[in-house]
């Protein structure tokens, strides 16, 4: 092994801090805005909202309704501010003797959102207000709320909630300091109310924990993320929802048995074991009429082993964020335990393992056995996380799954190509595309089909085995990397799984899986 056990032991001094979870609840009500009473109501405007004659009031409704009701001061506010409702615009008065303490005027631009899609960014702003003025409770009202079609009302709601809590949330774990959310309810005012509105907004809360989660592990450094320790997390959400989950953790050996060879191949060169992880999701009325697989890459760092990542473009430092497929998978089946869909069972399945160098490491031009029988060779040990998620596909297929997902950083082609907010798709399955494309639409996250081109699998071929793991020349490396995957939906999320604006882990993928599965529930 290339490090002692008493080296990597030394590698966890670092221990993250025990944060208190987000606790935010939301409610959608039916009062007028300058009825409500808390710390901070929030009202997001159009330029059209504000537009007024020279000495005289708003024209909207509600802003008008606030206006008289501050005598003035909301036209005062917004004349010297020169605020005009603007995209990104913002105005917060302090006030005494109202109902709220603090009055937020928020910018969205010349329109107001018309479907839940469009309501994603308002967030933003909202929780920024929220945050910067300490608040325990707050409001958001929408100055037009006539915009958005009653269809599409709690889609909108569950947007700004879940969206909101997002926008709270920080990462403190290990930080010697951290500021404190205090944050504890929000309501919403103008949407609509009922039993679909609380549905939805209950909804929004369970996937944004399951985000959250996510979030968490991939902002995890690789000297406490460990293959293990990613086992020992998924394994506490089958303890925390046993009455619908089960936990299956296969070792290295385990995994020789099943011949495995493909996936242990890229653990070979690590001191940290490999964990194969399957947790099966099945519902506890039982009656199950589709069974799905989400597989995601899991590789917790990846150095590229002896084609070493080189250079400022390949990101070495961030590579932890290399198991961002696994996050989405085990932040999905969080909120699915707390969700409990009917009618579906679900395979969240992930071969853990690091691509490191050492005596014992995988050589370029090593050929490797995949569980399935087919023999690959290693053109490049950094295109490792198809050779980890050939061995996960062959075990999910053998679960007898009706649609199989996965999710992983596989290429920087994909991130070239797409950007870091887009992540691609490649499918030959035109109804899978549908399912995740309608899934997508609700939760917000961007995709985009890419071609499967069967001719770029000629480039794949080996002259001494079944295929390589890569394409022998770079063009099409993102389609030649699905090819390699190809009897299913791929996902490669390289671009939007780390904000670099933020410096910091998106979550991307938790949201559009939790979807696809409720779409294929019951």
């Amino acid at each position: 092994m290339a490090h002692t056990a008493a080296a990597v032991a030394a590698l966890g001094l670092t221990k993250p801090n025990v944060v208190e979870p987000l606790q935010v609840s939301f409610a959608a009500i039916g009062i007028e805005p300058s009825d409500w009473e808390g710390d901070v109501l929030a009202v997001a405007v159009t330029e059209k909202d504000v537009c007024r004659s020279p000495g005289s009031s708003f024209e909207n409704a509600v802003l008008k309704r606030l206006d008289s009701q501050l005598g003035g001061l909301l036209s005062e506010a917004s004349a010297e501010e020169d605020f005009a409702g603007k995209a990104g615009q913002l105005v917060v008065l302090r006030l005494q003797g109202q109902g709220f303490k603090r009055l937020g005027l928020i910018g969205l631009g010349r329109s107001a959102p018309s479907t839940a899609a469009a309501c994603r960014g308002l967030e933003e702003s909202f929780a920024s207000v929220a945050k910067s003025a300490r608040a325990g409770s707050t409001a958001l009202a929408l100055a037009s709320p006539g915009g958005i079609h009653e269809e599409f009302k709690p889609d909108a709601a569950a947007a700004i909630a879940s969206g909101t809590v997002l926008g709270l949330y920080e990462d403190n774990r290990y930080r010697s300091e951290s500021n404190k959310v205090h944050l504890k309810q929000v309501d919403l005012i103008g949407l609509g109310y009922g039993p679909e509105m609380d549905h939805r907004l209950e909804l929004a809360k369970h996937v944004s924990s399951g985000v959250i989660f996510g979030k968490d592990l991939v902002n995890s450094p690789a000297n406490v993320l460990t293959p293990v320790v990613l086992a020992e997390e998924a394994s506490k959400i089958a303890s925390m929802y046993s009455d619908v989950f089960t936990a299956t953790i296969l070792n290295e050996e385990r995994c020789r048995e099943l011949k495995m060879g493909s996936y242990l191949a890229v653990a070979a060169a690590s001191a940290n074991p490999p964990r194969f992880i399957h947790l099966c999701y099945k519902p506890s009325g039982g009656n199950v009429k589709r069974k799905l697989a989400i597989v995601g890459k899991g590789v917790t760092f990846d150095s590229g082993g002896y084609n070493i990542k080189i250079g400022a473009v390949c990101n070495i430092e961030l590579m932890k964020w290399d198991m961002g497929g696994s996050a989405a998978v085990f932040g999905a089946a969080k909120a699915l335990g707390q969700i409990k869909p009917p009618g579906v069972e679900v395979h969240f399945i992930v071969a853990a393992c690091e691509n490191m160098i050492s005596g014992t490491g995988m050589r370029p031009g090593d050929i490797v056995t995949a569980s399935n029988g087919k023999t690959i060779e290693a053109y490049n040990t950094d295109a490792e996380g198809r050779l980890t998620l050939a061995d996960a596909l062959v075990y999910a297929c053998k679960q007898g799954v009706d649609k199989i997902i996965d999710l992983a950083t596989l290429t920087g082609f994909c991130r070239v190509a797409l950007g870091p907010s887009i992540a691609g798709i490649l499918t030959p399955s035109d109804e899978l595309h549908e399912e995740v494309a309608a899934a997508s639409e609700v939760s917000g996250e961007k995709f985009w089909r890419l071609p499967l081109e069967e001719s770029y699998w000629e480039t794949m071929k080996s002259g001494v085995a079944d295929m390589l793991n890569t394409g022998a020349i770079p063009q099409g490396g993102v389609i030649t990397a699905a090819l390699f995957l190809k009897q299913w939906m791929h996902m490669d999320i390289a671009g939007p799984v780390w904000s670099h604006k933020n410096r910091s882990a998106t979550g991307f993928g938790v949201s559009t899986m939790v979807e696809w599965v409720l779409k294929n529930s019951s």
